[in-house]
């Protein structure tokens, strides 16, 4: 039970707080930067696909060991924003290498936003499990 709590937890933390940076932050970000590239409106199962299966690999490797093992907040966000600096440093990394009009500001703002999206999402998730006495 605890495991889906953490990993439903995560999910939803994950989606809202990138709803408020990518509309914020890296959207007019990328917007300003390769608007002719960008669709009017992004295709939702792709994203989709891609959120629920970093937040698998972030639970399978940080989430559900620090509820087993009893692992400190400071090492859930440290494990899983790794992930996610892994994970966004792929995509930003590669397109900055094959891509005329990817720019060196765009793979810094995408992976910093990535990386601590990832921790951030992973601790509360932790922390809301946690805090209904389930782990």
């Amino acid at each position: 039970m605890s495991y889906l709590v953490v990993y439903l937890a995560t999910f939803i933390v994950f989606l809202a707080v990138d709803f408020v940076g990518l509309s914020y932050m890296i959207k007019p970000l990328f917007q300003r930067e390769i608007a002719p590239l960008m669709l009017e409106n992004f295709r939702v199962v792709p994203a989709f696909l891609f959120y629920a299966f970093l937040v698998f690999v972030v639970m399978w490797f940080v989430g559900w060991p620090a509820l087993s093992e009893g692992k400190s907040l400071f090492w859930v966000f440290g494990s899983a924003a790794l992930i996610g600096a892994a994970s966004y440093g792929t995509y930003e990394f590669t397109n900055y290498a094959v891509l005329k009009d990817w720019t060196a500001t765009m793979v810094m703002a995408d992976l910093s936003w990535g990386t601590f999206l990832t921790g951030a999402s992973c601790t509360a998730g932790v922390a809301i499990t946690r805090a209904f006495g389930l782990a």
